[in-house]
């Protein structure tokens, strides 16, 4: 529970059910931990902010590494006061941030974390009939997909493929010269060698 909120019994005691509820539904996503009431064992730290999120996600591994953290709302907690204090902090953190909220606090919800700027991941609403509890996806922020750098060497085979293609400029000058006409042959031009042998024989026949 936010330090800054003290909430009336009855919400009190359906947010620790909530809690306890939320326990059983996200152990398969790893070691599952809560703060609940006077029971603050394991804190996140975001910067020089130490804060108790209601669930705690981490690996199952040695490592315990933060996979998620979760804060659980009533009526009485969705106001611009516990946004700023709790919501924007978790927020900012690299584990992804899930928060749950009555099923008549959603609209309030979204337009707190609008205000606040509140990286929130997801956003559940939750009610209760009877002795059960429903859950329901309202909001869900699609992450950012990075498109990876081209490694050196295909830019490199790119840059090549590129290089070793004619250019436009090119083509229309050897295709001109593919289609022009061989250069027909001239008659020798009188005196020259190929005209001797013909002036000499002319020659033999006056003596004769």
């Amino acid at each position: 529970m936010s330090p800054i909120l003290v909430r009336p019994v009855r919400e009190q005691l359906e947010h620790d059910r909530v809690i306890r509820l939320l326990m059983v539904r996200l152990k398969r996503k790893g070691d599952i931990v809560a703060n609940i009431g006077e029971s603050q064992t394991t804190p996140v730290r975001i910067g020089q902010v130490q804060l108790f999120p209601d669930l705690v996600l981490t690996t199952a591994d040695r490592s315990h590494k933060l996979v998620g953290t979760v804060e659980v709302e009533t009526a009485e907690s969705v106001n611009h006061l516990e946004a700023m204090a709790q919501w924007a902090h978790l927020g900012k953190a690299r584990a992804p941030f899930h928060l749950y909220v009555p099923a008549g606090s959603v609209e309030i919800a979204r337009r707190l974390a609008a205000e606040n700027q509140v990286n929130v991941a997801e956003i559940w609403s939750f009610h209760t009939l009877g002795d059960q509890t429903r859950f329901t996806l309202v909001h869900k922020t699609a992450p950012e997909v990075k498109r990876p750098a081209p490694t050196p060497r295909h830019a490199a085979v790119k840059r090549a493929a590129s290089e070793s293609r004619p250019s436009a400029s090119k083509r229309p000058a050897a295709a001109a010269r593919k289609a022009a006409p061989a250069p027909s042959r001239k008659a020798a031009p009188r005196g020259s060698r190929h005209a001797r042998p013909a002036a000499k024989a002319a020659r033999a026949q006056k003596r004769k």
